[in-house]
């Protein structure tokens, strides 16, 4: 593999370059307690602190708030942020965000938290009707017209990657599926990743983030290549996400070695020091990543399952609520995809396969997508995912309605590797019913 994709310079019209873009990020133990002098150094003199009710009494948003107030920073706390965030949801923290005539935000918790203030920050600074900013062909897609003000995002999971990258993601009530919005303006300015925090996490949430991690890093790897994407624009108008290139190869790679060897111990052992911090630092790692590159159909056939999914609870999140953790939703649905997309690119399946320790020796490209899909289900089983989607309660009868909300999903879907159409989502959603 050409550290540049040389093999690719022949494809015609296509776009020679990519960009990369990242908050500055500061990773290790104890560096919650830094947020204060973050936010003197960018002048910030009123804040709003984002965080949710199960974080808001905790020692991780008590650390931020005695580092803000000993660098003498006023903070407004908005905790309503709902996991899973909603359309209304996302409505109701922009209001809290305009009322509170804050100069920036920091954000405490996990993806929720953090892409509820990426989009408060977005609506608050840059004022318009919600669905302008929301991804295109569900909203219009409109680029955001001009800076929003500075976030410092502290992350308390570890897998969503959020702190490091321009996208927020919803549900939105109308179509019942996820969706989001993507802008290069909504990239923390400044990112603390504290491995300390994971040692609170129940293990059902280290598992979820953790795969939801791991499949950042498989989609990156295998997204479409950046020279062949669908969207040609260059300079100012290149895409945050572009396809798979060679910056995001290499993080990719890295994160899938990590969790590999990490995330079952992780999950097994909430003393495991060392795994914990590996896979908190995985998950940064693979944030940068798929921000450059792109998800692609785990993420794209995911907000379906997260759209329909009823009556069933996770402990480690919240009562009284019918939720599939968004990772656990991401990687029901992974085996079944590689089946089909290792046709593409074989040998980036293997190499994939081989990171997460998969025994390759020996298989040939037509052996691709069931070497890296078996990998992922004895990961999958170690950890205690579900046996595919049956197991949340879907059948054939829901595969009709499970292809109509991941329809929607152009974006990630169209930067797969291969094309489909409804009859290969359907495919691939029956696919991943069982696995054993």
């Amino acid at each position: 593999m050409g550290c540049c994709h040389a093999d690719f310079a022949l494809t015609e019209g296509s776009d020679r370059g990519f960009t990369v873009g990242m908050p500055t990020f500061t990773f290790g133990p104890g560096v919650l307690a830094e947020s204060g002098a973050n936010a003197a150094e960018l002048g910030l003199r009123r804040v709003a602190l984002f965080t949710d009710r199960g974080l808001a009494g905790g020692e991780h948003v008590a650390k931020v708030k005695d580092s803000l107030a000993a660098a003498k920073i006023d903070v407004a706390v908005y905790d309503e942020v709902s996991i899973e965030p909603t359309d209304a949801s996302l409505q109701a923290a922009a209001s809290f965000a305009r009322e509170a005539r804050a100069d920036g935000y920091v954000s405490v918790g996990g993806g929720s938290v953090m892409d509820t203030c990426k989009a408060a920050n977005l609506y608050a600074t840059q004022p318009a009707e919600f669905m302008t900013y929301v991804n295109a062909p569900i909203g219009a897609g409109r680029r955001v017209p001009g800076p929003v003000k500075p976030h410092i995002a502290c992350p308390t999971t570890s897998g969503t990657g959020s702190e490091t990258t321009g996208i927020a993601i919803f549900t939105l009530a109308s179509i019942n599926a996820k969706t989001g919005i993507i802008s290069r303006r909504l990239t923390p300015t400044v990112a603390l990743v504290d491995p300390d925090v994971t040692r609170t996490l129940p293990a059902n949430v280290v598992a979820s983030t953790g795969f939801d991690c791991m499949s950042h890093s498989l989609e990156a790897m295998t997204a479409r290549l950046y020279p062949r994407r669908l969207n040609r624009a260059q300079g100012i108008e290149r895409p945050v996400s572009q396809g798979a290139n060679p910056f995001s190869d290499a993080l990719a790679l890295q994160a899938l070695d990590a969790a590999g060897r990490f995330l079952v111990r992780a999950v097994r052992d909430a003393g495991d020091i060392e795994a914990r911090t590996e896979m908190m630092y995985a998950a940064m790692l693979s944030g940068i990543a798929f921000n450059a590159s792109g998800c692609h159909l785990p993420h794209g056939l995911s907000y379906a399952v997260s759209g329909l999914i009823r009556d069933w609870h996770v402990d480690g999140y919240p009562a009284g609520r019918s939720l599939v953790p968004h990772g656990m939703a991401v990687v029901l649905n992974n085996p079944s995809v590689w089946r089909v997309t290792a046709s593409a690119h074989p040998e980036r399946h293997l190499r994939c396969a081989q990171a997460l320790g998969a025994d390759t020796h020996g298989a040939a490209a037509g052996d691709a997508g069931e070497v890296l899909a078996g990998r992922i289900v004895q990961l999958m089983r170690a950890a205690g995912m579900p046996n595919g989607l049956a197991a949340l309660g879907f059948g054939d009868a829901d595969l009709d309605a499970l292809a109509t909300g991941a329809e929607p999903q152009y974006r990630v879907i169209k930067n797969a590797p291969v094309d489909v159409d409804r009859d290969a989502i359907k495919r691939l959603f029956h696919g991943a019913l069982r696995y054993w």
